[in-house]
């Protein structure tokens, strides 16, 4: 083992995450320096020796709310907000700020794992990126930018068709569309083509090649147990040698293989590379990844000893595992990537580079129908084929029921697609074909002019608003289709009933449109979907229980910020996640323990341009009772006359009373604070238990205080303490921490350059850390490791960044 271990243990390094820094980040230029190489060689223009990659195809589903565009808290991910964010943190934030350790454990360097791996990652994921971590995000376009100048211009990053569809089970139509949306994302974000493709579950069967090879796509990576059979290439009017049947897995993943579509035209076809299963198996499920030495050793295993010129050693597994799956074994590649490999006389490559240097030499026919999860062709997104079920305990009858239903809702809304849409577009499926542009920029300016390119003729606002709703009705369609639906053993997981919540927006949609209503009928083929739950017996309670009700009208969206506007000062123009809300009128007034507020506001949805004019009341009752009524607004005059009798009822000091009053004027269903999204609802309910739960700190801290001698004599003579008082104490104890952390990044954050008030903080700190271990206290305090996570980093970024030296020196 070299100096430079990677060993990693455990969690992800804590800190120095940032900016490139010159003398802490390793990237390509820094790479011949640690090798002790001065020079940078010109890279070769054919292939000679051994050449390693390693690919990672990093992806989440679409986990947002079909209505709100965004993800809600995920509990199950706690502590961080949702899964998106967990993994985040686990994986794509470490890969691109992976450190290079020494043998103590120190950082020496961090590597941006990108800029060596090769890597797809799902546009739905990118998109997160974007909006989550733009640092992060753009380490990543840097990293394809750099492995382009590195590779003569063949950069690390491929396509993904779009939403991770199985592309053997999808129509020639959404073939197409998934490939060209792939391509389109892929164009907005790296600015150039992708050359090769990942395809989701690498799923794959003859149509799919020829709709890639009409796309342009020029490689794609397959499992080895997806070949059939090979030979090698020969000049077409040479005696063709015979074909040798790999279909056990036999195959040589160490060369690039050519497939041809149509033999009667060579030029049709499409190169297709096959990664190293047993490695690749390792990195999954096996500690091949502990450290970069025992990779690297693993990798060299694979190595040809036959003195051919050039070899490719290729790995493929989830991106995922590095780092979320195997804590911390983002610094096992960093090191590899940086040293490893380069010490053994690899090249770290990726594939369209070694195709440029070492073009096909052999062919290859593919199975049918394959996919690298599943033994059974893609059985496991449509059949019972046993394929992710928990031990054979359940069974997923489901699969083949709700295969059918959503095929079966397809027909149905491309049907209603084309019909509606030859009124509004010259060619409804190439403007579904180009719907990818206004995904990636929803700005006013880049719909009007998509629709202009598209158009009839010219599109007043409401048939805008209806062409925009039958292109999202398209996305959900497609959307619903994501593979993870079926991954799994039960069709009631949140992956089940999110496939079902996008075929539920895209007949939303087409009712709106068209007034046409097909949701009973699918509710009924969803019915012949068993379910392994006792409680939901079938597909069509789950839809009934879990997707229905989840629907959300723009009343409840405007309930929403009715009664979040009482504890949140609102601008005249607030977003609302994919709303925006124009507040034209406001007023509030208080009365005891009584709130009424009444408004006029204008509600427009940011993704298909619909509107609506709506007035609302809201009285909160005090606690955790409101009462809000919303409807169309309907006249300045009856706005006027409603809101002075609304608040001439909150005089008489009446809740019942104001309750009647507005039970007046409104008509339908009344919301709650249970109607609020689930973000808002939580911090009213903080918001709402604060003045508790600060009177219930104050009677544990006394309690703690007069009971502090009679404690210490318990611990002294080592009895058993009372639970009431070990519970006082250890609230008081959390109380009086976090106060003074909060008092700490207070004064940090300020940036006032009080240090003495800092030390003072942090050493009332340490006093309570050595009281809490006297009192055996054992402190549960979330929000108190969030603050000290934020305060190291931002001490580490101020040590990595502050060039004023001498400042830091004096402040020792």
């Amino acid at each position: 083992m070299t100096s430079l271990d990677a060993t990693f243990s455990g969690a992800a390094f804590p800190g120095i995450d940032g900016p490139s820094h010159p003398l802490t980040d390793l990237g390509s230029a820094m790479l011949p320096t640690m090798l002790g190489d001065q020079s940078v060689t010109e890279p070769p223009s054919t292939a000679t020796g051994v050449y390693v990659t390693v690919h990672g195809h990093f992806y989440q589903p679409p986990r947002e709310n079909p209505y709100l565009d965004a993800i809600e808290r995920q509990p199950s991910a706690s502590p961080f907000h949702d899964w998106n964010e967990r993994i985040h943190y686990e994986c794509y934030r470490p890969n691109a700020f992976a450190r290079v350790l020494n043998d103590r454990g120190e950082v020496i360097g961090i590597v941006n794992n990108y800029e060596f791996l090769s890597f797809n990652i799902g546009p739905t994921l990118m998109t997160w990126l974007e909006r989550h971590d733009v640092e992060v995000y753009q380490r990543i376009l840097e990293a394809d930018r750099r492995s382009c100048a590195r590779l003569n211009g063949h950069g690390n990053a491929i396509a993904q068709v779009y939403n991770h569809i199985i592309m053997p089970l999808a129509n020639d139509r959404d073939k197409y569309t998934q490939i060209r949306w792939g391509k389109e994302d892929f164009r907005s974000r790296f600015g150039r083509d992708p050359e090769g493709m990942w395809l989701a579950e690498t799923a794959v069967d003859h149509a799919t090649l020829e709709v890639l090879v009409a796309e342009g796509i020029k490689f794609i990576i397959l499992a080895p147990s997806q070949a059939l059979r090979c030979r090698p290439l020969v000049e077409p009017d040479r005696p063709q040698p015979e074909w040798q049947a790999v279909g056990g897995g036999q195959i040589d993943p160490t060369r690039p293989y050519r497939c041809y579509l149509n033999r009667s035209d060579l030029r049709h076809s499409i190169d297709i590379f096959f990664y190293d299963g047993p490695i690749s198996r390792d990195m999954g499920f096996s500690d091949v990844l502990f450290n970069s030495h025992h990779f690297v050793g693993r990798v060299g295993q694979a190595v040809r000893g036959d003195h051919r010129p050039a070899q490719l050693i290729s790995v493929a597994t989830d991106g995922e595992t590095f780092g979320h799956h195997k804590g911390g074994t983002e610094k096992t590649l960093a090191y590899a990537f940086v040293s490893e490999f380069r010490r053994w006389g690899w090249t770290v490559t990726n594939f369209a580079h070694y195709l440029s240097l070492h073009p096909p030499t052999w062919e290859v026919e593919l199975k049918a129908v394959t996919a690298w999860s599943c033994s059974h062709g893609v059985n496991r997104w449509q059949d019972d084929c046993g394929c992710g079920g928990e031990g054979g305990v359940w069974h997923q009858k489901w699969r083949r029921p709700l295969r059918d239903s959503l095929d079966w809702l397809r027909d149905q809304l491309a049907q209603i697609y084309q019909t509606a849409g030859q009124k509004l577009f010259r060619d409804p499926w190439q403007a579904r074909d180009g719907y990818i542009q206004v995904i990636r920029d929803r700005s006013t300016a880049n719909v009007d002019h998509f629709l202009a390119q598209h158009q009839t003729h010219l599109l007043t606002d409401e048939e805008k608003v209806d062409a925009l709703r039958l292109l999202e009705m398209q996305r959900h369609a497609l959307l619903m289709y994501t593979s993870c639906g079926w991954f799994f053993e039960e069709i009631s997981r949140p992956e089940g009933v999110q496939i079902l919540r996008y075929a539920a927006r895209a007949l939303e949609l087409a009712g709106d449109v068209t007034g046409i209503q097909v949701e009973q009928t699918l509710i009924q083929n969803l019915s012949q979907a068993p379910s392994n739950i006792e409680q939901f017996k079938h597909g069509g309670n789950i839809y009934r229980h879990l997707v229905s009700s989840a629907q959300i009208p723009l009343e409840q969206v405007s309930a929403h910020y009715a009664i979040s506007s009482l504890f949140t000062s609102y601008s005249q123009e607030q977003r609302v996640y994919c709303y925006t809300i124009r507040q034209t009128d406001y007023q509030l007034q208080r009365l005891g323990s009584l709130t009424l507020a009444v408004g006029q506001l204008e509600l427009i949805s940011e993704i298909t341009r619909e509107q609506a004019h709506l007035v609302f009341a809201v009285l909160h009752l005090g606690g955790w009772d409101f009462h809000c009524c919303i409807q169309p607004f309907s006249g300045r005059r009856d706005y006027s006359q409603m809101k002075e009798h609304l608040f001439a009822s909150l005089q008489q000091a009446s809740a019942a009373h104001a309750i009647l009053a507005m039970n007046e004027h409104f008509t339908g269903k009344s919301y709650s604070l249970q109607d609020l999204f689930a973000e808002e609802r939580h911090r009213i309910m903080r918001l709402l238990s604060q003045e508790t739960l600060m009177r219930l700190d104050q009677l544990y801290t006394q309690v703690y205080r007069d009971n502090y001698g009679v404690l210490m004599a318990f611990h002294r003579d080592e009895l058993n303490v009372p639970q009431e008082l070990q519970v006082a104490a250890q609230v008081a104890i959390s109380h009086r921490a976090l106060t003074a952390l909060r008092a700490l990044e207070q004064e940090m954050v300020e940036g006032n350059g009080a240090a003495p008030l800092q030390l003072n903080h942090l050493t009332e700190l340490e006093a309570i850390a050595t009281e809490a271990n006297h009192l055996c206290c054992q402190l549960n305090i979330p929000e108190a490791r969030q603050t000290l996570e934020r305060l190291i980093l931002q001490t580490l970024r101020q040590v990595l960044h502050d060039r004023d030296l001498a400042f830091l020196a004096g402040d020792k």
